[in-house]
């Protein structure tokens, strides 16, 4: 019953999608690192902090703006901010490192406090008193839902996606192509002058810059489709009735 009130449906949504966006870009950072840049553990973590520190500094800008900041405006405010990051990520490349991902890393980490305050105020401030603590209980349940769908579909998109972009890049990778021979013909020459089968190794190579590059291209799409989807939040926020003046806080992770 508690989804009949219109604040609370779309708070619940926003909190959904939220939780794709904040486990999504948790998995996609590291596992770009990774697998594009072939970082360690130790250095992922030393490039994914900032993401941490943007979130521990913005939180108290947060209480402080939803005391004076229509809920609405914060939330619209938010999801820009985290939809121009994941755009910002969408050009990436695969000499992206700790700089060019530093301002979308600031992006997510402090868009993220500044939505996640007042969703918790418009989900449950227009709810009678008596619905709250059951409503409380199905609201947190929808951020914890969105990041378990949205870690599957993201897995899902980026292995299709880079099977797809793999077979459209190989098929330009042949012997009817001036630059794909030269380079084959330039790696098998360098290795067969050091007493190797250049044959072989040249074609592992190739393929296998094939796949990184078709990894990447997996990488943008995904990007791109959580910056719709972040930016299509900021346009439902116009749907939502400005809810009471919140007594407390409430959304930790």
């Amino acid at each position: 019953r508690a989804f009949n009130n219109r604040n609370f449906a779309f708070g619940s949504l926003f909190s959904f999608v939220m939780g794709i966006g904040l486990y999504g870009l948790t998995y996609l950072y590291p596992l770009y690192l990774g697998r594009i840049r072939g970082y360690d553990a130790l250095m992922i973590g030393e490039t994914m902090f900032v993401s941490g520190l943007a979130m521990f500094f913005t939180a108290p800008i947060a209480g402080i703006l939803s005391n004076k900041l229509d809920p609405r405006a914060m939330m619209a405010i938010g999801f820009t901010g985290f939809a121009t990051g994941t755009w910002m990520m969408s050009h990436i490349t695969a000499d992206w490192d700790f700089w060019e991902l530093l301002i979308p890393q600031i992006l997510r980490g402090s868009s993220m406090m500044i939505a996640m305050v007042p969703i918790n105020n418009v989900a449950l401030g227009t709810l009678p008193v008596e619905r709250i603590r059951s409503a409380s209980g199905l609201f947190n349940l929808t951020r914890n839902l969105g990041g378990a769908v949205g870690l599957a579909i993201i897995n899902t998109l980026l292995t299709r996606q880079s099977q797809i972009h793999y077979s459209q890049l190989a098929e330009h990778v042949n012997t009817a192509n001036p630059a794909a021979t030269a380079m084959i013909d330039s790696l098998t020459a360098n290795f067969d002058s050091h007493g190797l089968d250049g044959g072989s190794i040249a074609i592992k190579q190739i393929a296998g810059m094939v796949q990184q590059q078709a990894s990447l291209l997996s990488f943008m799409d995904v990007f791109l489709l959580l910056t719709m989807l972040f930016a299509s939040l900021v346009l439902m926020t116009t749907l939502l009735r400005k809810p009471k003046a919140a007594g407390g806080g409430g959304g930790g992770h």
